[in-house]
């Protein structure tokens, strides 16, 4: 008997990718989407063309539209729950409906898993946002990008919550209930604090999705604007990578586990460096200009991600470079879709 899926979010950036990946492994898979972020019509679209998966256009925020989801699923043995709002700019000029979608999402998504699939495993996409600001860490300043003075691999699992903004209390609150859900309620659920993830199929926006958002307005001609110096760090993690660790987690992860996915300290880049390398790429000068820092941005986050190493074999494969330079390549080659989005 195949195993069956259902994936929150499932017509996004992330959300596609992994209907593929785990449809070609033989799961039969379910999404639902709202089609509310730009490009889930497309992305839809390519679900439709390339596996074939059940729809179900409905909103996390809706009891009765997860709950009826889960009803109709039948047997279902695994849960990607990847719908969310994901700005933390969005998040300040409007927290409720920033709270709507990550926590009283989650807490739906987890209900439905309590009450109607007990069994199944589930995988909640949370965020390093929910390690706050990192004031207690001490950073240091080179001429070209900011650091952490005392922690060589990055930041661990064991690194103290502090959330910040709202999109990261919306997101922390939602990560605490992942993990006590399997420890009240014994469910097999885990959490996963992603990075900096990047890719084909992302529709990069200004507050979202940067580095997309970099490489389609280098290819467009558009000038970018930098928030802060553009000397702080982030790791970069493809996201190929990303759904290897999802089977993974999958696989071996024990009920109630967490893990930090990102690049690591050997893909960390500063925005500028990324820039660079989209003028390398794209063979011209990209237009750049500085604005004031934003809430709740990080001058320095990269991932400690080895105990995902230690516990489930998991380590980043695809090089930065490796992967901006496919990411630009499928950006040229769905260039007319791309540029009609950006211009609505």
């Amino acid at each position: 008997m195949s195993r069956r899926m259902l994936i929150t979010g499932g017509a996004g950036f992330i959300g596609c990718h992994a209907a593929v990946y785990f449809a070609e492994k033989g799961w039969d898979i379910s999404v639902l989407d709202n089609l509310s972020r730009q490009g889930s019509e497309l992305n839809l679209a390519y679900l439709r063309d390339t596996i074939d998966c059940e729809f179900h256009q409905g909103d996390v925020r809706s009891r009765e539209d997860v709950e009826n989801w889960f009803h109709g699923a039948g047997r279902v043995d695994a849960v990607l729950h990847l719908a969310s709002q994901v700005a933390v700019t969005t998040s300040v000029r409007d927290p409720r409906t920033d709270f709507d979608v990550n926590a009283r999402g989650t807490l739906n998504v987890l209900e439905a898993l309590r009450c109607v699939a007990p069994g199944a495993r589930l995988i909640f996409a949370s965020t390093n946002k929910v390690y706050g600001g990192l004031e207690r860490q001490r950073v240091t300043v080179s001429r070209d990008r900011y650091d952490f003075a005392n922690l060589p691999q990055g930041v661990s699992e064991d690194e103290a919550l502090d959330f910040h903004s709202p999109y990261g209390c919306s997101k922390g609150a939602a990560d605490q209930y992942v993990r006590d859900y399997a420890r009240v309620y014994g469910l097999h659920t885990v959490v996963v604090r992603q990075s900096c993830i990047y890719g084909t199929r992302q529709f990069g926006v200004e507050d979202q999705g940067w580095v997309a958002w970099f490489a389609i307005a280098a290819l467009a001609g558009q000038a970018i604007t930098i928030y802060g110096d553009g000397k702080q760090v982030r790791d970069l993690l493809w996201v190929g990578d990303l759904l290897r660790l999802y089977e993974g987690c999958l696989a071996r992860a024990h009920p109630g586990a967490i893990y930090n996915a990102g690049g690591g300290a050997d893909k960390r880049v500063n925005l500028l460096e990324v820039l660079s390398m989209l003028e390398g790429i794209v063979g011209r000068s990209v237009s750049h200009t500085f604005a004031d820092w934003r809430p709740g941005d990080q001058k320095v986050f990269y991932s400690d991600y080895r105990k995902a190493t230690r516990e489930l074999g998991w380590e980043p494969r695809v090089t930065v470079r490796g992967g901006v330079q496919e990411m630009v390549a499928w950006i040229q080659a769905h260039s007319d879709a791309i540029w009609s989005l950006a211009t609505h």
